[in-house]
């Protein structure tokens, strides 16, 4: 019984397998160029179909490329793709290739386990979606001609008085191959999805500058003002300030943005010819002496000196025009005088009268009288620092009709004619006497031609040798404080005197005069006369007046504690000078008169 029992189970195990077989191979036979039974692929049982047949069946129930749909955004804007036209497809041929294959390999034993598998539990073939990026690159290309847009910097211009804006721009550029990245997962399910396109973005160094245009409009919409204390004012209009508008790019912790202002180097143009009129030297405080409280009595309020300073402007202008203000101060460097007007006698070392002159100026013309007043007016009050040199050219300035000088007799050359500013000589020999007796230091002088009797005239004159001429600016007279304290200089005109006092204080110094030692005189020449056509018949004018020629010489010793400060000896050579007189024509002239015909 167990044999045969044994023998059974063989039979039975050897039947199986025999079935087993013939199964396969009947099966291959039935379904020979179809599928077998339990296969299947998207729901479908392809059992017994062909290669046609699979095809047909998936390519109908496989519909995602065309039927799907592929939602794409960008900022509003919203386009549907359907998969077919981003290139996805299913390969319908390459799942009927594996559908075929199932239970059709090489391998009986593995044929088997499939068919066995296949009819018991079902086979099913995956989809097969292929995605051809190119083609969906094209897609997106063609959607990039609408999201993609250059980089644009916002700009200013002008047009006349009118400022023209151009916006700025954000560089945008559509992401293709970030984009098929991110649709591939969806399309190769076969799901439908929407995505907000990823879009690089650029943005300019200047996306807005309204901000700017507006502070550009507002600096053309009416003149500029500059001005400044005591000059101007200065009016640049709409049409000048356009022409100097710029617009510079400036980068900054936040990137960029344009600087609106007025050009620089034209600024600096227009400011520069106004410098010199600009300029103020710095002058100190005038005083008098009060010989009562021996205190300074302020004459003359300091000034503080000034010159223009150009960079300083442009920024005050750049400034005031970003405020919205158009009227603007031009910005000086400054200088502050020597003596303000708060100063002290015993601050300037001033307490007492060491020298004290007078030069008189009897018969003078009105106009002579009135250029001395003038002339003299310009010292009254002025100070003399310890160890600086007084030109008096330079104290007086431009002697002419402007400055209140008039027309009266000057020497010029070898004659005396009528010229702007004569008796200007009258106040420097009066300020050479101050220094001279005052012990100062003379650093130049020069003596008239001939004597002139005027500087002869009145009490305590010295007599001749001791008289100056200037000519400015050819002919100066200069001295030099030598003293350690501050010198003051009043000028006073009593009828006809010309009163010049020194104020300081004495360091000690005596002044030892002798002369004038007067030799080799020379008679004046006999009068000349001369006709003027100007003058009526009968008419004489005497023009010259006659002077004795000599030489005279006169010394000064300045002695300080028996130590001599200055030693000097004034030589002066006086030409004899003839009158001369001039008459209309047919005039009877003396019997003895010279002519210019003799």
């Amino acid at each position: 019984m167990a044999l045969g029992a044994g023998l059974s189970l063989a039979t039975a195990a050897a039947v199986a397998v025999a079935g087993a077989l013939m199964l396969v191979l009947g099966s291959r036979l039935i379904f020979a160029g179809r599928a077998l039974p339990g296969v299947n692929a998207a729901g479908l049982d392809l059992a017994g179909m062909n290669r046609a047949e699979i095809e047909q069946a998936l390519g109908a129930t496989l519909s995602y490329p065309q039927q799907g749909a592929v939602l794409l955004e960008d900022q509003g804007q919203y386009w549907t793709a359907r998969p077919a036209e981003l290139g996805v497809a299913v390969d319908v041929a390459g799942m009927a290739d594996r559908a075929l294959a199932v239970g059709r390999s090489a391998d009986l034993l593995q044929n088997l386990a499939q068919q066995l598998s296949a009819w018991n539990q079902g086979q099913a073939v995956p989809a097969v979606v292929v995605f051809d990026q190119a083609a969906g690159a094209a897609y997106l290309q063609r959607l990039a001609a609408q999201i993609d847009r250059p980089q644009i910097d916002a700009s200013l211009g002008v047009d006349g008085l009118q400022i023209e804006m151009r916006p700025g721009q954000i560089g945008r550029r559509l992401d293709v191959q970030a984009n098929l990245e991110a649709l591939t997962p969806f399309v190769a399910s076969m799901h439908d999805t929407s995505l907000e396109l990823m879009v690089e973005e650029t943005p300019p160094l200047v996306l807005d500058a309204s901000e700017q245009a507006t502070l550009a409009r507002s600096i053309v919409e009416q003149p500029l003002t500059l001005q400044a204390e005591g000059a101007g004012p200065w009016v640049l209009d709409p049409q000048m300030l356009a022409g100097m508008l710029r617009f510079n790019l400036v980068q900054n912790s936040q990137g960029a943005e344009y600087q609106v202002g007025l050009d620089p180097a034209q600024l600096a143009a227009f400011l520069e010819p106004l410098a010199p009129e600009l300029e103020r030297r710095p002058q100190n405080a005038r005083f008098i002496f009060n010989d009562d409280t021996r205190q300074l009595d302020l004459l003359q309020e300091a000034v503080v000196g000034r010159s223009l300073d150009i960079p300083a402007s442009l920024q005050a202008i750049e400034s005031g025009l970003r405020e919205g203000r158009h009227q603007i101060d031009l910005a000086f460097q400054l200088e502050q005088p020597a003596v303000p007007s708060t100063a002290t006698a015993a601050e300037l070392g001033i307490s007492q009268a060491v020298s004290v002159v007078s030069t008189y100026f009897g018969g003078s013309s009105p106009e002579r009288v009135n250029n001395i007043r003038t002339a003299s007016s310009a010292f009254h009050g002025l100070l003399v620092a310890p160890g600086e040199t007084l030109s008096m050219g330079d104290a007086l300035g431009d002697i002419s009709l402007d400055k209140g000088y008039s027309e009266a007799l000057i020497i010029f050359g070898d004659r005396t004619i009528k010229g702007v500013g004569g008796g200007v000589c009258q106040v420097s020999t009066t300020l050479f006497r101050a220094a001279f007796m005052g012990g100062f230091e003379i650093v130049e002088r020069y003596p008239h031609a001939y004597r002139v009797g005027y500087y002869e005239q009145g009490p305590g004159s010295p007599g001749p040798g001791l008289d100056a001429t200037v000519f400015v600016p050819l002919v100066d007279f200069k001295f030099t404080n030598d003293t350690p304290n501050w010198l003051l200089m009043e000028t006073y005109i009593y009828g006809t005197q010309l009163l010049w006092k020194f104020y300081s204080t004495s360091d000690g110094r005596q002044v030892q005069v002798s002369g004038p030692r007067i030799s080799n005189e020379v008679d004046a020449p006999e009068p000349l006369y001369k006709e003027n056509s100007d003058l009526e018949e009968g008419e004489i004018e005497q023009v010259d007046y006659q002077a004795d020629g000599m030489d005279v010489v006169v010394t000064r010793t300045v002695t300080r504690d028996g130590q001599v400060l200055h030693e000097d000896v004034i030589k002066t050579h006086y030409l004899p000078w003839r009158a001369i007189f001039e008459y209309g024509p047919g005039t009877e002239l003396p019997e003895d008169a010279i002519t210019e015909d003799d």
